[in-house]
C-alpha cells in the first residue's frame, strides 16, 4: 500500500515562502503525475498544482507566478516552492497522483501565513 507523507509547512509571515515536500512510499509520481491539494478550516478542498508524467504544469489562478510544483523521480518525493504567501494561503496541504485513482491521502502539512 502506497503511503504520502507531506512535511514542510509552518507559520510564515505574509510575503515569505515554504517548499512543501511529499514523500511516496512507490514510484508513483513519475507515472501517474503529481498533485498538491489545499484545504482552508470551513472550505473544500481544492487543487493548486498539478504535474503531469511528462512533466506539464498547470496552477490555480491565485497562486500562478507565486508556486512551482517540482519532482524527484529518483526520491519518489514531490515539492510545492511557494514564495509571495498571503494569508489566504492558509491551509491544510496534500499531495496525491493526478492520472489515476487517488492513493490514500496523507496527513497533510498546515501552512499559516499570519503577522
Amino acid at each position: 500500500q502506497v503511503q504520502l507523507v507531506e512535511s514542510g509547512g509552518g507559520l510564515v509571515q505574509p510575503g515569505g515562502s515554504l517548499r512543501l515536500s511529499c514523500a511516496a512510499s512507490g514510484n508513483i509520481f513519475s507515472l501517474f503525475g503529481t498533485g498538491w491539494w489545499r484545504q482552508a478550516p470551513g472550505k473544500q478542498r481544492e487543487l493548486v498544482a498539478t504535474m503531469t508524467s511528462g512533466g506539464s504544469t498547470n496552477y490555480l489562478d491565485s497562486v500562478k507566478g507565486r508556486f512551482t510544483i517540482s519532482r524527484d523521480n529518483a526520491k519518489n518525493t514531490a515539492y510545492l516552492q511557494m514564495k509571495g504567501l498571503k494569508p489566504e494561503d492558509t491551509a491544510l496541504y496534500y499531495c496525491n497522483v493526478v492520472q489515476s485513482r487517488y492513493y490514500p491521502w496523507g496527513q497533510g502539512t498546515q501552512v499559516t501565513v499570519s503577522s
